[in-house]
Order: C-alpha cells, then sequence, then structure tokens
C-alpha cells in the first residue's frame, strides 16, 4: 500500500499527519468502508424471522433491501457534493451515527412500518461513508498502486457484506434483533475511530501537485454546480457511471443467493431455523472467490502502465468471462449434510466438511470462486478509473453519481429477482425457481463487458486532460 507523505516543508494540516497517523486512517476508512457493508448484508438472511415477527411476505422485506439500496445512493450524492466542498471528516462521523441509530432503531422496531424507517435512517448515513470516504482514499493513493489499494477498498466493502450475511445467519437464527444490536455498538466505536483520523489533504496524492503542496501550497479547487455538465461530459465518465446499472442488477440479484442454498436445505427435509444458517454459510463460503479482487488490482496495475486502456480492459474481460461460471454455480445439485437443529457452530463444522467429502459441494465452490475472482476485477479498477480521469475535487461526486446508478440497478436487481422468483415458480419448483432467476440475471454482465470496452476507448485522451489540469494548476498555486 502506497500512503503519500509530505515533506519538511508542508504545513501542518489536523492533527499528527506523521506516516504511523496516515497508516491509522487509511485502515480506519477501509474497515468501516467494511462495517456499513455489515449492516446492508444483515437483513437479506434474515427475511423469514423478520417477516414471520411482523407478519408481512418475504417480497416486503424485499423491497426494504431495494428501497435501503435506493435511498441510499440517492443520498450520497448530496454527501459527496457536500464533501468535494467542505471539511471532510465531520460528514463521516455524522453519517457513521445515523447509520448506528438506524441500525439501533431496526433492532427496536415493532411493526414493519417502524423497521422500514429504522432501515431508511440507517440508509441516508451509509451514503455519506461510501462517497465522502472514497474521496479521502484516494487522496491518501499513489497513481500507480491504486488499483491495489482500491482493491483492498473494495475487497472490505464486500468482506462487510459477507460478515453480515454471516452475522445475520448466525446470530440472528434464533433472536434476528441480536444481530442489529451488537452491530449498532459497532457503530458507535467507529464513530470514536474517526475522532482520531488525519485530515486528509485535497490532492496530495497527485505527482502533479506534490512538489507544490510539500512547499506549503493549498489545493484550494472546489467543486461548483457549473461543473456538472463538465463532470458528464467526459466520456469515460459516462461509461463508469451507465455499466453500473447493469452490473448491480446482476449483483443485486445475488443477495439472494442465502435463500436460494436455504431453500435447498429446506427441500432436504431440514428445519426453517437451520436451513438460516445453512443457506448463510454457503452463501459466505461461495463467495470467498471476492478476495481476489486484489489479483484485479494487481492486474489492473500493471497492463495500466503498459497501456492506459489498461483498467478498463482487465475489467470487461473479468466480467464477461465470469458469466459462464455463474451459470453452472445456480444449477451444480449440492448435496447438504449437517445435524439438523443444532447450533450455528456444528453447522458451520459441518459445512466446511462437506467441501472435503461431498463432490458436489467442492465443485461448487471452485465454480463460485473463478466466477467471484473475475467479476471483482471489476471493482479495484473502476474506483481507480474514477480517480485516472478526474481531477481531485471532482471524484467523490463523479463516484456518488455512478453509485446512484449502482443503486438504481441493484435495488431492480434485488426487487425484480423476488418477482422472476414468484412468476418462475408455476414452472419450476423451489429451489429451481431460484436457480433459473439467478442465472437469467447474471445476463446482464453482458452490456457491462461492452460498456467497459467502450471505456477503455475513451479513458486515454481523459486521463491525458486530467494531467494536463494539474500541471497548469499546479503552476498557479
Amino acid at each position: 500500500m502506497t500512503v503519500t507523505s509530505g515533506g519538511p516543508g508542508q504545513r501542518p494540516h489536523g492533527r499528527g499527519g506523521g506516516p504511523t497517523h496516515r497508516l491509522y486512517s487509511v485502515v480506519v476508512f477501509v474497515v468501516l468502508a467494511s462495517l456499513d457493508n455489515v449492516a446492508i448484508g444483515l437483513v437479506p438472511p434474515l427475511y423469514g424471522p423478520i417477516s414471520d415477527a411482523f407478519d408481512v411476505s418475504g417480497r416486503l422485506l424485499g423491497v426494504v433491501t431495494a428501497v435501503s439500496f435506493l435511498v441510499s445512493a440517492v443520498a450520497a450524492v448530496g454527501w459527496a457534493y457536500v464533501g468535494d466542498r467542505t471539511n471532510r471528516k465531520p460528514l463521516l462521523m455524522v453519517g457513521t451515527l445515523l447509520w448506528a441509530a438506524g441500525t439501533g432503531g431496526s433492532a427496536l422496531a415493532g411493526s414493519y412500518l417502524t423497521f422500514l424507517a429504522a432501515q431508511l435512517v440507517a440508509a441516508v448515513g451509509l451514503g455519506a461513508v461510501g462517497s465522502v470516504g472514497f474521496s479521502v482514499v484516494t487522496d491518501l493513493i499513489s497513481p500507480t498502486r491504486r488499483g491495489l489499494v482500491m482493491s483492498f477498498w473494495g475487497l472490505s466493502q464486500g468482506v462487510g457484506t459477507l460478515a453480515g450475511t454471516l452475522v445475520g445467519g448466525l446470530l440472528g437464527a434464533t433472536d434476528w434483533r441480536r444481530p442489529f444490536l451488537v452491530l449498532t455498538g459497532v457503530g458507535l466505536v467507529a464513530t470514536v475511530a474517526y475522532l482520531f483520523t488525519y485530515d486528509i489533504r485535497r490532492g496530495q496524492s497527485e505527482p502533479e501537485l506534490a512538489g507544490r503542496l510539500d512547499a506549503g501550497a493549498d489545493y484550494d479547487y472546489r467543486i461548483s454546480r457549473a461543473d456538472l455538465p463538465r463532470i458528464l461530459a467526459r466520456r469515460t465518465n459516462r461509461w463508469l457511471i451507465l455499466q453500473g446499472l447493469t452490473a448491480q442488477a446482476a449483483f443485486g440479484s445475488l443477495v439472494w443467493l442465502p435463500v436460494l442454498f436455504a431453500e435447498r436445505a429446506e427441500a432436504q427435509g431440514y428445519s426453517a431455523a437451520t436451513a438460516v444458517v445453512v443457506g448463510s454459510v454457503f452463501a459466505t463460503l461461495f463467495q470467498l472467490g471476492g478476495v481476489l479482487s486484489i489479483v484485479g488490482g494487481l492486474v489492473g496495475d500493471a497492463v495500466q502502465r503498459r497501456t492506459p486502456r489498461g483498467r478498463a480492459l482487465v475489467a470487461s474481460v473479468g466480467i464477461l468471462a465470469a458469466l459462464p461460471f455463474y451459470l453452472v454455480l445456480f444449477f451444480v445439485p449440492v448435496t447438504i449434510d449437517v445435524p439438523d437443529g443444532a447450533g450455528g457452530g456444528a453447522v458451520v463444522g459441518a459445512v466446511l466438511a462437506s467441501v472435503f467429502t461431498e463432490p458436489s459441494v467442492g465443485l461448487s465452490l471452485l465454480t463460485a470462486i473463478v466466477a467471484l475472482a473475475l467479476t471483482s476485477a471489476n471493482s479495484p479498477n473502476w474506483f481507480a478509473l474514477i480517480a485516472d480521469v478526474n481531477p481531485p475535487e471532482h471524484r467523490g461526486t463523479v463516484y456518488s453519481l455512478g453509485n446512484l446508478v449502482n443503486g438504481v440497478g441493484r435495488a431492480a436487481g434485488n426487487g425484480l429477482v423476488g418477482v422472476a422468483f414468484q412468476a418462475l415458480r408455476a414452472a419450476f419448483p423451489p429451489p429451481l425457481n431460484f436457480a433459473v432467476g439467478l442465472a437469467a440475471f447474471q445476463l446482464f454482465f453482458v452490456p457491462t463487458g461492452v460498456m467497459y470496452w467502450l471505456a477503455s476507448r475513451t479513458s486515454p485522451a481523459d486521463i491525458d486532460d486530467v494531467h494536463d489540469l494539474l500541471h497548469a494548476r499546479a503552476d498557479r498555486l
């Protein structure tokens, strides 16, 4: 990980600012990016118990998740625009407190509508952590290592979603409110951690600005409303934003993966409580391929050094190559052999043992790892490309616009796939209806790969434009 540091003439900016303080700040931002995704991942594995508690259908819980994705994405645009104009640290603290309050309110909710309202409060806070945090982290990363470091940023979010799925399934199997209360406490601790982070200088990672900033100059350019048409006129931005509509329709459908495996467990005769744990553990295990996003980031950095089209090409190839592996994953029969009614630990142990004792589970795991490893090339290279083709004061806003489209796509994927499951039920009995529906939604990856290829054609000129702009501004600092 390459973290920029100023020279001896750099002005002090915020408390501390030495190498250890900067490293601590990076770790805090990356860890907290994972925590807000833990909050996102808590609800899906608990659809059954929560719907029973509020006497509503599972589809209405799917609506909660879909609307929360959308609200978070809309809120992120506002948070990011303010963050690109002002001090970003207070915004991150307020956002963290909001999602912690919403998560705590979810645990205390006595009705479906109260639960929905609490989740929406949490969603507003979650919008700040991703968009403003992204802007901060890009100011700590050398451009030549953006793919690698942003793979940790993206990986932390994926790990957070997996942790939410696992924590929700394990802690919530007998009491669905418990994981929400635990996460609320963690969110409060996270807010305290923010107090001690370094106030990172905008633009401090850019080589064109380094000399002037080290000499004590300030990069005081800030976004304005007049910049918004210029942002959208940048061709690579358009492709990076639009690809999220189709990519996240596919990714959004995958939050139902725990349900697919829970349905498979119930179809094999297991009780509902055991099936929830089985579904959460299998879904978590099968998504471990996301860890290989680090490889996608490294490959993106390496190819980018050879050609300015590199990052977009790596993302395009990864997305398209993963499609057949996803299709295999959903249809390979999985034999589940766990002790029905046993505690969470016993079920986890049995699932892990089945990787080696049940060929169907081992094959499914291998297929899932390859599929997720390939699609994980998307995340770090998307993050890095946004930083590459935009000046520092635009990055949070561009990220949030992309995240808004991502939210629409993810909400659509999450919501519509639930409708598709119901429609397919007449022709395909559970759990086959879930497998067919999930497989169909992965076809959205095809236009995603095409858009990344188009971005590879426009990004070289946009990267050169940013370099020229920063050189000109450095001369005026």
